[in-house]
């Protein structure tokens, strides 16, 4: 049965579906919430939830990817932000959050990211990850990758993220501008690597079969990107995690059992959102919106990404969120309020109790129901 339905006589266009729009399914079996584990594990390294905090200013500095790595997940820090670019962030986080323009802190942001990144702070931010006993995760953007991957490896970094709006397999660069080799490039690491956006069943199955470890699910879906509206660009995430989790399986078929983790990326700002993102097949979430939420986030009440202060055209928004709770409520509460924000594993926990799934890869495997709104 074909999903696709007709724009106007010369144009159809695939039916795909948002969170907003289906629904978990609970079975005959229930269990109480104690007998449910949130544990995940990607390539050597295990996590107790499967929360990995996005690479964000607003989202993650080194002390919060700290904080969130001894609660069981996995920080990751953006590598181009200000952390690596200024020797005392603090202070320049703490005057943007006093700017309430919003032309006034575009321009100061493109200030302060216009300063060159540092080699020697890249090593002593991820120092200071490692030298708490956590697991150090690192992004760059693909046109980074290749100009510091040595610093970022012989700094001691565990896990390697490239990330962007998207990532391709096949990206075809300007006369004289060489493009990263995924395949050869990940094949020459020696630690694994989490590589997206994708938003599509062949995009993904184009880059697990580069040796990624993990694929990020997701395009311009985020709370403070303006994707949708400055390039026309949407990626509806329940779809887009299912099809590539369809495309997890036809690798996994094809490689002869490599297994590829699905991690969802955007559009996930509740409990509700994160639940149904592992219903639909994903491994794990990066949260963005949703930990910038926290009352001890890098942020101060606002939130963005790499791509709201890019020089000629701004594809995102520095957003005001309202502090909900300190980053442990925000994960494992207790929640003071009821509209998703807080307690999220709490939340994943109690949900795949109601369904009567104990493992994360048994509740993707729970039933949905799609509702038209």
């Amino acid at each position: 049965m074909s999903n696709e339905i007709e724009i106007g006589r010369g144009k159809r266009a695939r039916r795909v579906y948002t969170f907003d729009e289906i629904g978990v399914v609970p079975t005959r079996r229930t269990r109480d919430p104690e007998l449910v584990s949130t544990s995940w594990s990607i390539d050597a390294f295990h996590f107790d939830i499967p929360v990995l905090g996005a690479p964000m200013d607003s989202v993650m500095s080194p002390d919060s990817a700290i904080a969130l790595g001894k609660l069981g997940g996995l920080g990751v820090l953006n590598l181009e932000g200000l952390w690596t670019r200024h020797d005392d962030p603090e202070t320049l986080l703490a005057e943007l959050a006093q700017i309430t323009d919003e032309a006034a802190a575009l321009q100061r942001m493109r200030e302060l990211y216009a300063a060159p990144i540092r080699p020697e702070l890249i090593r002593d931010r991820i120092g200071q990850i490692r030298d708490a006993g956590v697991t150090v995760a690192g992004a760059l953007s693909p046109h980074r990758t290749a100009e510091f991957t040595e610093t970022v490896v012989k700094a001691g970094v565990d896990m390697f993220v490239i990330r962007g709006n998207t990532v391709s397999a096949e990206h075809v660069a300007r006369e004289g501008r060489e493009p990263l080799n995924l395949k050869q490039f990940i094949y020459e690491l020696d630690v694994p690597v989490i590589v997206g956006g994708a938003a599509t069943y062949q995009s993904a199955l184009h880059l697990m079969r580069t040796g990624a470890a993990g694929v990020l699910v997701g395009f311009g879906g985020g709370a403070s990107s303006t994707t949708r509206a400055t390039l026309g660009i949407r990626a509806p995430m329940a779809s887009a995690i299912a099809d590539v989790a369809g495309a997890r399986s036809d690798y996994l078929d094809e490689s002869g059992g490599r297994y590829v983790h699905v991690i969802a990326d955007g559009g996930l700002g509740t409990s509700g959102d994160m639940i149904k993102a592992v219903a639909c097949g994903a491994d794990a979430v990066m949260l963005g919106g949703a930990l910038a939420k926290a009352s001890d986030a890098p942020g101060r009440g606002w939130h963005w990404g790499q791509e709201a202060h890019h020089e000629d055209l701004p594809r995102g928004r520095r957003a005001a969120v309202a502090p909900v709770a300190p980053l442990t409520e925000i994960l494992n509460g207790p929640a003071h309020v009821a509209d998703g924000s807080a307690n999220l594993v709490g939340a994943l926990r109690r949900a795949m109790a109601t369904t009567g799934y104990s493992e994360l890869k048994e509740f993707q495997r729970v039933g949905l129901v799609y509702a038209e709104r």
